[in-house]
């Protein structure tokens, strides 16, 4: 579902509260490339000072999923087709081998959730609810990297999935005309995944994995623009 940002809650620090709705919404690609997010209305959402909100972005902008100007406002990265080659080798690379320790570890429970997150996202699919259909995704990938019992696998996918935020945003633009015309199956490898695992076969499973990330990197070719200065497919730029 798409995250909305909400007013912080006293059970939390501010700041943490801060920086981690502003993460969750970033990795969900609630955001368009090339946004303008400022200090001064990011506050006013959270209810909060601007202190909070620039360590916040600070800290983002640490982890490269923001970029932050001279007077402290921050930008979404834009998307180019270069970075998404590159973040899709890294993800492919790492997830891979997350997926590969992960999946020999997965309990009858586990397996069973991803097949129920798996038929969620047929049902999902059919009304073309993307940021729901998106939300799956994550869990259903992150049940199995989790499984993999490596803390620093999982660091480092979720910094390449806050990369990833602008090129998620692009694609809930475009996977909904790809449901409707059935070009597109919502659960995308998953299916095949859930399979491959309860017939035993690992190896098939992970390069289920994979074959999931190549997907989304193949739509995403079609829309992603070559360079910077060029406008993506489907914006009001190139439109004109």
């Amino acid at each position: 579902m798409r995250i909305a940002l909400e007013p912080v809650s006293s059970r939390t620090t501010i700041q943490e509260s801060v920086y981690q709705q502003l993460r969750n919404a970033l990795m969900a690609g609630n955001f368009d490339p090339g946004q303008t997010l400022t200090i001064a209305s990011l506050a006013e959402t959270f209810g909060t000072s601007n202190m909070p909100v620039r360590e916040a972005l600070r800290r983002l902008a640490a982890e490269n999923a923001l970029e932050v100007a001279a007077n402290g406002s921050a930008r979404i990265p834009i998307v180019t087709l270069a970075r998404l080659d590159d973040l899709c080798r890294a993800r492919i690379a790492v997830e891979g081998l997350a997926a590969e320790l992960g999946l020999p570890n997965l309990t009858p429970t586990d397996i069973e959730t991803l097949e129920r997150i798996a038929g969620e996202q047929h049902v999902i699919g059919l009304g073309a609810n993307v940021y729901d259909l998106m939300a799956k995704n994550q869990q259903f990938h992150f049940t199995i990297y989790s499984a993999s019992g490596s803390e620093v696998l999982l660091q480092l996918i979720e910094t390449l999935w806050l990369r990833f935020g602008p090129y998620m945003r692009m694609l809930s633009a475009s996977v909904e005309p790809l449901m409707r015309s059935g070009q597109l199956d919502p659960a995308g490898e998953h299916v095949a995944i859930v399979k491959a695992l309860k017939a035993g076969d690992f190896a098939a499973a992970r390069d289920g994995v994979v074959a999931d990330i190549r997907r989304t990197h193949e739509i995403l070719q079609d829309y992603c623009p070559a360079t910077q200065d060029e406008p993506r497919k489907g914006s009001s730029s190139s439109r004109r």
